[in-house]
């Protein structure tokens, strides 16, 4: 890779509506402090007035352009799985690729979203109650994070979901991939509640454009640990509530870091260093919170 970073490095993001992103920025500093240029774009279908089914000319545009891989969001992450050469082990069970890498003429699908949550929930939570935990949430984000705390061991986990269905396929889909554990769709939250030991928020509520709670504060209690996707703004209503009833809490910041950390290091072949991603993405947030 050391010949490959002699010229300036190319990557980009495809979604819609991304160009609040702050992934560029992310990238493109730490780039910076290892000493290699690094150009990293947005591809925003609605910028471009595109849609899903534009994925095949944008991917092959990117590879005639020479970028080394590709950041996918939503609406494609499981969309642009057709098009893929060949996937990770984890994109394939989570059905989900967040990040593309463009070599040799092929193109890698992989899912670094799960470990991004998991390497912060580790770093910012190291000594969690994983015995039960709930989920709100079994979209795009859900999947990753359902699949994180699995992996990290947690022996029961309850998914909500307004959509019913959808956390029922999830809990279904995971109890074959973790056979060790108990992966459920829930009915009673209140109830839940009453015997987990923490909660992951995996929904859009809390951002700025969905401010509110996810659930009544009153279900929280001091014993919970509360795990946030959510990461503009930082701290979310859910946070600021849980902290005052005294939970220990993750903000969604990590999660945002350590997935471009694995994104970085799939793309450049170099080692990011997370503290230092981390306090760029502080300051950035901090910035653009003012």
């Amino acid at each position: 890779m050391t010949e490959t970073l002699l010229k300036p490095l190319k990557a980009g993001l495809i979604g819609a509506g991304i160009q609040a992103s702050l992934t560029p920025a992310m990238h493109m500093r730490e780039g910076e402090a290892q000493g290699f240029a690094y150009e990293y774009e947005l591809i925003d279908l609605n910028q471009l007035g595109a849609t899903v089914a534009d994925l095949p000319a944008l991917l092959a545009d990117a590879e005639a352009r020479g970028l080394a891989g590709l950041n996918i969001t939503h609406p494609c992450k499981q969309a642009v799985i057709p098009y893929l050469d060949a996937l990770s082990d984890e994109a394939r069970a989570l059905g989900a690729v967040n990040t593309i890498v463009l070599r040799d003429g092929q193109r890698h699908g992989h899912n670094t979203d799960w470990w991004g949550f998991a390497e912060s929930f580790r770093r910012g939570l190291p000594e969690a109650d994983t015995q039960s935990a709930i989920q709100l949430g079994a979209g795009g984000a859900g999947v990753a994070t359902a699949y994180a705390i699995l992996s990290l061991g947690l022996r029961e986990l309850t998914v909500f979901d307004r959509e019913h269905e959808r956390a029922l396929s999830l809990a279904q889909s995971l109890s074959a991939l973790f056979p060790g554990a108990t992966v459920k769709a829930g009915e009673d939250l209140a109830s839940a509640m009453q015997h987990a030991s923490g909660l992951i928020h995996a929904t859009p509520t809390g951002m700025a454009k969905y401010p509110g709670m996810p659930l009544p504060g009153e279900l929280l209690e001091p014993r919970h640990w509360v795990a946030e996707i959510v990461y503009f703004p930082l701290e979310t209503e859910l946070l600021r509530q849980a902290k005052g009833r005294g939970c220990r809490t993750l903000d969604g910041g990590g999660m945002a870091v350590f997935q471009a950390v694995g994104a970085f290091r799939l793309f450049t072949g170099r080692e990011a260093d997370a503290t230092r991603m981390l306090n760029h993405f502080k300051a950035m947030t901090l910035y653009t919170s003012l």
